[in-house]
């Protein structure tokens, strides 16, 4: 018994050196606050003067985040760049419409994909507990027993570590539609088509085409905050600053 402890113990020690550089060095890749906006598409709009630079904001939240508020920032902003803010959408040349989809933490790789993530910061250390137990297991010893030794130290250590150094995303996913008001006597025609679900193998299609003063156009607004041991706190003033600008500069 108190062989293979000593043979487990170089395990947990490697893994608490691993483990130690790890937190080292995100605590110093991270330690300033990386905030980044990107939109899936660019948006032109035809200019307008001055007198005729009139907008309706609308800027819905279904996120689990109520408190994260973009519609006032966006107003105050597109005030500030000249811009007359309407309550009333016929007496509007532009509309702007947003719904915040998600404000969380997630992965930078699930922000550029738009999707959810996963943190595996326990599994990889398992991984590699297990690796080092199992070479330690061949020079002599129960190889099943080491390496479970080796997994479990490997694990442990990893979230320790993980626990008081991590690289914290949190991302804002925003879809934003703006539209445009067309000149005098000029009308834009538009076809819409919905495939419904209908039970598990069927849809239901529907069709609709009409005329319209507007042309619209579309775009997902992404955002994300990265920092060692980021807080929402943190991070949600500065998302929405960011975000703010972005939305009111495409106008």
């Amino acid at each position: 018994m108190r062989t293979s402890l000593q043979r487990i113990a170089p395990t947990a020690a490697l893994a608490l050196f691993l483990g130690g550089c790890a937190a080292v060095t995100t605590s110093i890749e991270k330690k300033d606050l990386d905030v980044q906006v990107k939109m899936s598409d660019s948006i032109f709009l035809d200019p307008l003067p001055p007198q005729a630079r009139t907008v309706y904001v609308e800027v819905r939240n279904s996120s689990d985040r109520p408190d994260f508020d973009l519609a006032a920032a966006v107003r105050q902003s597109l005030s500030a760049r000249g811009y007359r803010v309407v309550e009333d959408p016929d007496a509007a040349n532009i509309i702007v419409q947003a719904n915040v989809l998600q404000v969380g933490r997630t992965s930078q790789s699930a922000a550029e994909r738009a999707l959810a993530g996963g943190f595996g910061g326990a599994l990889t250390g398992a991984a590699a507990g297990a690796a080092v137990g199992y070479g330690l297991g061949k020079a002599g010893g129960n190889d099943t027993l080491l390496t479970l030794g080796g997994a479990l130290a490997g694990a442990a250590i990893a979230t320790v570590a993980n626990a008081s150094v991590q690289d914290v995303t949190y991302t804002v996913i925003t879809d934003v539609q703006i539209s445009e008001r067309v000149r005098d006597g000029e009308l834009v025609s538009q076809s819409e088509v919905q495939n419904l679900p209908q039970g598990s193998a069927g849809t239901i299609s529907q069709s609709s085409s009409t005329t319209t003063e507007w042309k619209r156009y579309r775009t997902r607004i992404v955002g994300t905050a990265n920092k060692a041991n980021l807080t929402y706190e943190e991070a949600a003033p500065v998302l929405v600053e960011r975000m703010t600008r972005v939305m009111s500069n495409m106008l």
